[in-house]
């Protein structure tokens, strides 16, 4: 296991800017996620943490071991670290046990103890049965497990994951994902994971670092991303959510286009936003905060996606899938908000920029 030190690290190729001012610290066993859309940067900083590329500015510690600076730099193989790449990168001419063995007769090691900690590997990614199979007789799961068991075999003290779920199917992929966590908890190995699925972030993170045109917008646990988002930016990448333009005045949020109101006792006034998760609004049979008119529903089974008419903006409402069957389009609704972000509006529509 492994603490992480990244200060105020920068990468450019020529002119192009892809990360900037990259600041974290992570904590021995910690399982810490890379989120952010394709191009951001997260992928670029997984790689100067493998060694595979060299920081522009700013320093990198694994352990209390200086990795990588402006005037020190550790090779990949001299970094005790595993990776697994979104491509299996498997030997397809050899079996599974060989694919996993490579790595430690590569470190010319005895025959015996090879054979032990591959046995204990494989024994750890549930593949003991397979281990005389090679990978054309694999699914895409078991594929994906080989090369994690290749990564976990030298016992390193810090794993690098990229993106290695999304080449397998959905179902498999959710099942891929409770498998890398279990294993993490059982190792204890310090994890960063790379991906641009809210989901594996949210299920799979003791913390996550959202990342944006190479910029940190927020570091915190995933309930913390979720619902105290720093910026739009983040409310809207992970999750879903609703962003209504308003008025803050006296403590009370006026929308601008239905001229509807909410209560509030936050600091923001004159323009701003309000988001509005779909799940934090509920049909009442009360007076609610909203009065509406349901535009749409659509029965996805474990819920009713609706949208609503507020006069002049829909918003959408993830209600429970009893209510299908008794709504009806056409008809006025009240709903009542259970939660709400308000943002700072910044008159365009980058959504970046941080609150304090």
């Amino acid at each position: 296991m492994s603490s992480i030190l990244i200060k105020d690290v920068k990468k450019a190729f020529g002119e192009v800017v892809v990360l900037s001012s990259f600041n974290a610290e992570l904590s021995d066993g910690e399982f810490v996620t890379l989120l952010g859309p394709s191009g951001c940067g997260k992928t670029t900083m997984l790689r100067m943490l493998a060694g595979f590329e060299k920081p522009t500015e700013g320093e990198i510690y694994i352990g209390d071991r200086e990795v990588s600076s402006t005037k020190n730099f550790v090779p990949p193989e001299q970094r005790d670290i595993g990776m697994v790449f979104q491509s299996y990168a498997v030997w397809p001419h050899m079996t599974v046990f060989e694919n996993v063995a490579y790595p430690l007769k590569m470190k010319k090691m005895h025959k015996q103890e090879i054979k032990t900690l591959v046995e204990e590997v494989l024994e750890t990614v549930h593949l003991s049965q397979y281990a005389q199979r090679i990978p054309s007789q694999l699914s895409g799961g078991q594929q994906q497990r080989v090369a994690l068991a290749r990564a976990l075999v030298a016992k390193p003290q810090l794993l690098l994951l990229d993106e290695p779920l999304s080449n397998l199917d959905a179902k498999l992929r959710d099942s891929m994902r409770f498998e890398i966590k279990d294993i993490q908890k059982q190792l204890g190995i310090t994890v960063v994971y790379v991906t641009h699925d809210q989901m594996e972030a949210m299920t799979m993170s003791d913390r996550v670092i959202v990342i944006n045109k190479g910029i940190i917008q927020q570091i915190g646990p995933p309930t913390e991303i979720y619902r105290h988002p720093a910026n739009q930016f983040v409310a809207d990448f992970v999750g879903k959510i609703n962003f209504l333009e308003a008025v803050s005045k006296d403590k009370v949020l006026t929308l601008k286009k239905s001229g509807q109101q909410l209560p509030y006792e936050g600091p923001l006034e004159g323009d701003v936003v309000v988001g509005i998760r779909p799940e934090n609004l509920r049909f009442v049979s009360i007076k609610g905060d909203f009065t509406g008119t349901l535009f749409s529903k659509f029965y996805l089974g474990d819920v009713n996606d609706c949208r609503i008419d507020l006069g002049g903006e829909q918003i959408r409402v993830i209600a429970e899938p009893s209510s299908f069957d008794t709504c009806k389009v056409g008809d006025t609704y009240q709903l009542r908000v259970e939660e709400f972000t308000v943002f700072e509006d910044s008159g365009d529509d980058s959504h970046t920029k941080i609150l304090t």
